[in-house]
């Protein structure tokens, strides 16, 4: 497993959230850590964002202006 070289400090400062909220996401996941500069396994940071990202923007959303698709 590589590594994204990014530390869970930083995930949070991306995407303007506490740090908290991160330990918080590592627990829920399985994510071992020892401390806010802990850098990630590639595999580790993909899983921190992408939940992220859902919680961002809800499954079943997309970028569509109105209900038609953009030819």
């Amino acid at each position: 497993m590589g590594f994204a070289d990014l530390s869970i400090a930083e995930i949070a400062a991306d995407y303007s959230i506490p740090v908290e909220k991160v330990f918080s996401l590592c627990n829920q996941l399985g994510i071992a850590y020892k401390h806010q500069k802990t850098r990630l396994a590639l595999e580790d940071a993909k899983a921190i964002i992408s939940q992220i990202s859902s919680e961002i923007r809800p499954k079943g959303t997309n970028d569509l202006v109105d209900d038609h698709e953009v030819p």
